[in-house]
């Protein structure tokens, strides 16, 4: 399987392919491709679409020479998605519409906590989209930019933490899903910090992709 970060960040692959790695075990190995050009952080819309060429691009190169089960695109606005499953034929997973997917599958009410302010509507239509906005209760944010809370994992730990617990009081939540790939990390160690359920999107998508090369 090959991961797609359509992000610049290497140090970004690296983290969501080792949790990659960790949900899927040796039964299927993973390997992380970083696109070639855009931003750091895909933080706005524009930016989004700006993304998904670039993803389209490396996932036909990914799938060139054969030996590529599946993709995962590894950015919670799934850019690229759609283009990919038209052109591949290989199972191609989102890390949003499989976590999403994954924290309505019983019914229960769910929130998104995540960093990027200027998403907002993009997530909502997404939800829309996939037929899960009557079990939406809602996004909550973290306070500091993004840029500034990717370089202090303390605070954005903290602030994740208290926009997940918004969701469940004050919203109604039953589960969470933490809204990026970059978040990846925090998203397991708020398991051990937050009584309501969460929803990690790289293992969330890694659970999907089994599913898919399993049936």
């Amino acid at each position: 399987m090959v991961l797609l970060n359509p992000n610049t960040s290497a140090a970004t692959t690296r983290m969501m392919t080792a949790l990659a790695r960790r949900a899927l075990g040796d039964a299927f190995p993973v390997r992380g491709v970083t696109v070639s050009r855009g931003p750091g952080m895909l933080t706005d819309p524009a930016a989004l679409r700006a993304a998904a060429p670039e993803v389209l691009a490396a996932g036909l190169r990914a799938t060139a020479g054969g030996g590529c089960a599946a993709l995962l695109v590894g950015a919670f606005g799934d850019p690229g998605l759609r283009e990919l499953r038209a052109a591949t034929g290989v199972p191609v997973v989102g890390l949003g519409e499989a976590a999403l997917r994954e924290a309505a599958a019983d019914g229960a009410p769910f929130g998104i906590a995540t960093t990027t302010p200027l998403l907002a509507g993009s997530i909502a239509a997404q939800v829309t989209a996939l037929g899960l906005a009557d079990r939406y209760t809602g996004l909550r944010l973290t306070t500091d930019a993004p840029e500034r809370l990717s370089a202090d994992p303390d605070s954005l730990l903290d602030q994740l933490e208290r926009a997940v617990r918004a969701c469940a009081v004050r919203d109604g939540a039953r589960a969470v899903v933490i809204g990026g790939g970059p978040l990846g990390e925090a998203a397991e160690a708020l398991r051990g910090r937050c009584a309501v359920r969460i929803v990690a999107p790289v293992p969330a998508a890694c659970r999907e992709i089994v599913r898919r090369l399993s049936g």
